[in-house]
This record gives C-alpha cells, structure tokens and sequence, in this order.
C-alpha cells in the first residue's frame, strides 16, 4: 500500500495571499480556463454550495472544509449578478508625483552617487577580474599539478578540480554581471 504524504492546513492569511496572487494574475489565463463555466469553476474549486457574485466575475462559496473558497470566472461564461469593478476609461498614464515635502536631490548630488557608485562597480570589476585570472591560474584548463596527498587518492584530485572549476565559473559569472551593470549606469 503507497501511503501518501498529508499536506498541512492552509491558513486564511495565506488563502487571502493566493487569491490575491490568482486575482493579479488573472490576465495571464489560458483560453481553455476562460471558457469555463460557472459549475466548472464551483466544481473545480471544491464548492458544496451555490457560489456567491461578490462582483461581475469573482465568486465566492463553502468548500468541505468550511473554508471560503474564492474564483474568478469571466463575464460572458457564468453571468454575474454583482456589481461591475470600476474600470479605467482613460488610455493616458498619469505621472507619480511624490508628496509634498519628500526630499528631493539636487542633479549635482546625484551626480556625486552615480560617480561614486561606478568607481566601486569599477574596483570591485578590477577585483575579480584578478580573482578570475588567479582561478584560471590555479585551475589550468582542467589539469592542475596533483599535490603530494592527491597522489594516492584520486577522488582527493576531482574534489579539487571540480571546486577550482566552480570558482573559476563563480568569477567568470560575477564579472559578467559587474560588466552588465556598469553598462546600465548613467
């Protein structure tokens, strides 16, 4: 007989998360869920009542397990009895303003911390570029010298390979990114 693992109750703080979750990514859905009806959503929710419209295409209904059950169905699949979420009619972004009395920096200043923050992207590039010629050094393209220990236990060596192989990857990729983001400063 397979015994099968027992999942751990799920707390309504982190049912309220994954609704949020579900709601936020509710664009992202595939056509095939779309097109499910309200009773395909209920049954597939574990429902055992009548769902409730808490708006035009979210219901809500008991489950088995007395907790709340929350999902979405759209608008021409299940009809809704709620009311309708407002919608944005404008197609303009509005820009963020920041409050009144947020501390502004002057251009000079900022220009101060992006210099100063390209110097220490530029040390910190000059700094493992040497630890990666080091690496490189010390790993010679796969076949460093073995040490006198390493003479008697082969495994000792591939040990000792495989970690000079995994710095001279962890360098190479540290200097890629320290590349990457000194590329993107102003």
């Amino acid at each position: 007989m397979v015994r099968r693992a027992r999942l751990p109750a799920v707390s309504p703080r982190l049912r309220a998360l994954a609704w949020c979750c579900a709601w936020t990514l509710a664009p992202a859905w595939t056509a095939q869920a779309q097109g499910a009806s309200l009773g395909d959503k209920a049954r597939e929710s574990g429902c055992v009542g009548k769902p409730v419209a808490i708006s035009s295409s979210l219901y809500k209904c008991s489950t088995a397990s007395g907790a709340e059950s929350f999902f979405n169905v759209p608008d021409g699949s299940g009809g809704g009895n709620g009311a309708a979420l407002p919608r944005r009619t404008d197609s303009k972004a509005v820009p963020a303003t920041s409050p009144t009395g947020f501390p502004r920096v002057d251009a000079e200043t900022q220009k101060g911390r992006d210099d100063l923050r390209r110097k220490v992207l530029n040390d910190e590039l000059g700094t493992e570029e040497k630890a990666l010629a080091d690496a490189r050094t010390a790993y010679d393209n796969g076949a460093p010298p073995p040490l006198p220990e390493e003479k008697a236990d082969a495994e000792k060596y591939r040990q000792r390979i495989a970690r000079l192989r995994e710095a001279v990857q962890l360098h190479q990729r540290n200097v890629d990114m320290l590349k990457k983001e000194l590329a993107t400063t102003r």
